[in-house]
């Protein structure tokens, strides 16, 4: 289980943090003096540490500069109030994650959690490179096909050097994989590594995002705020979905790359900076040029170095391995069994077409395995994966289709017009997740897994829609 590292001297506010993460699906610890934190990191390292600026003893800031000698990648959130910012500034710039003011608020102390801990297993969780199979559980790159045999060629060539790297591949390919094995295998791994993703960040927020901004650069910059690519001076940013990015943010990224410098919003002063860039993108961005979508004189800058991913369709011969690799790790995670699977599921699987690329086999063979009733997956356990239904009674989407749209009619003909889209989502998300539970047998993180939610996110959504899962007796298929 996540673990998370309070160290504040409010004895108070370190019971509602317990409270919170725990609702949250964290466990947490709390210390409430940075020597105590210390020793608690010393025996035991946390995958987040949340630490207050003004404490008793040790300071906040002596205590940041404690932690990042003993465990350098270990992420770090300040919390502090007015008259501590710029010292909490001096942390950020040193390798702190983030900074919250006090009183925050809660939904965006939850926000910048999720962001530190992904951020925390992208430095620390090391990516394989074709491990076998059956026996590497971790994040890997998988295949010894021709094509992949060149996507690790150009890692090892590459990771050592300090030029800027495109990784170029359609969505479930791998690209994010490929950037963090290139960051780990250079000369920066020690250095922070941040991932920004062009299209998860709305436009209006994705300069303020990377270059920061100074106090009174809007309405709201009530203070100054680091951007990711000053946090990461000295490290790595991932910018994925570069193709998305707005032109006029084109521009500021150019000039970081000609003269690594950046300008935060609102200020004046050139400040320098010495990050290594990597991109990807799935958009073709010769196309987006002409379009007028994307710099010319960018995409020269990004592509010293290219990398291409193959689609799944050119590598079949890979597709055993990666079917091993699956099938091991999501075993391991749902601590069952391998069952392993028979040799005419996996031609079945080498012959399918992978619109979704490595990403979709990976679902489809975490699906078969929570259909699996403990015999080595067969075909009928794939094609069942990938209908979401009984092979033997395959969706017929039209008419399903049809009885949905003739209930939201029906809805939308009742006296009462008060929330009623909401109610209506909220109806379609409690059949989902119920559904999701009965195939799961209650098991809440498969289930999680199965919708694509975060266990958290599932356990809330239970709780709001007052979810019940009941123990259904299945008939014996002999």
């Amino acid at each position: 289980m996540t673990t998370i590292l309070i160290i504040d001297d409010d004895d108070q506010l370190r019971k509602s943090f317990n409270k919170l993460l725990g609702e949250e699906g964290y466990h947490s610890k709390c210390a409430a003096s940075g020597e105590a934190g210390l020793k608690l990191i010393q025996e035991e390292i946390p995958d987040l540490v949340i630490l207050d600026m003004r404490l008793p003893g040790m300071n906040g800031f002596e205590t940041f500069k404690g932690i990042h000698e003993m465990e350098p990648k270990l992420p770090v959130i300040i919390m502090t109030a007015f008259g501590t910012t710029d010292t909490a500034i001096e942390a950020t710039k040193m390798g702190a994650f983030d900074y919250i003011l006090k009183p925050f608020d809660i939904p965006e102390m939850l926000v910048v959690i999720k962001q530190a801990l992904e951020a925390s297993r992208f430095m620390r969780s090391p990516v394989d490179m074709d491990p076998i199979p059956e026996k590497s559980f971790r994040d890997a790159i998988i295949g010894r096909s021709r094509p992949m045999q060149e996507v690790y060629k150009t890692i090892g060539r590459v990771s050592e050097t300090e030029a800027t790297v495109l990784i170029r591949g359609e969505s479930g390919t791998g690209k994010e994989l490929v950037a963090r094995a290139v960051y780990q295998h250079s000369t920066r791994a020690d250095r922070p590594f941040l991932v920004i993703n062009c299209v998860a960040i709305p436009e209006t927020l994705l300069e303020s995002e990377l270059f920061g901004y100074e106090k009174g650069a809007f309405t709201g910059a009530t203070h100054r705020r680091i951007g990711k690519i000053e946090q990461a001076n000295g490290g790595t940013v991932f910018l994925d979905e570069i193709g998305d990015m707005p032109l006029s943010i084109q521009a500021k990224i150019l000039r970081l790359l000609q003269e690594k410098s950046i300008e935060r919003l609102g200020g004046r002063n050139t400040i320098p900076v010495n990050v290594r860039i990597i991109a990807a993108t799935n958009r073709d961005l010769e196309s987006a040029i002409v379009k007028g979508r994307f710099r010319e004189d960018l995409y020269y800058r990004l592509k010293v170095v290219s990398i291409f991913l193959p689609l799944l369709k050119d590598r079949l011969e890979d597709i055993p391995a990666l079917t091993d690799f699956f099938l091991a790790r999501y075993s391991q995670e749902a601590k069952v069994e391998n069952p392993g699977i028979t040799k005419e599921a996996k031609a079945f699987l080498a012959k399918n077409l992978w619109k979704g690329n490595v990403r979709e086999l990976g679902n489809t063979i975490q699906k078969a395995l929570i259909f699996n009733r403990g015999a080595a997956i067969c075909k009928e356990d794939i094609l069942q994966a990938i209908q979401g239904n009984n092979v033997c009674n395959p969706i017929n989407y039209e008419k399903d289709e049809q009885a949905m749209r003739q209930w939201v009619r029906k809805m939308l003909t009742s006296p009462s017009a008060e929330k009623r889209f909401d109610n209506c989502i909220d109806r379609f998300a409690n059949i989902i997740i119920s559904e999701a539970l009965n195939f799961t047998d209650g098991n809440r993180s498969q289930a999680a897994k199965l919708l694509g939610l975060s266990r958290p996110t599932l356990h809330s959504k239970i709780e709001k829609f007052g979810i019940e899962f009941k123990t259904f007796v299945k008939e014996d298929a002999s």
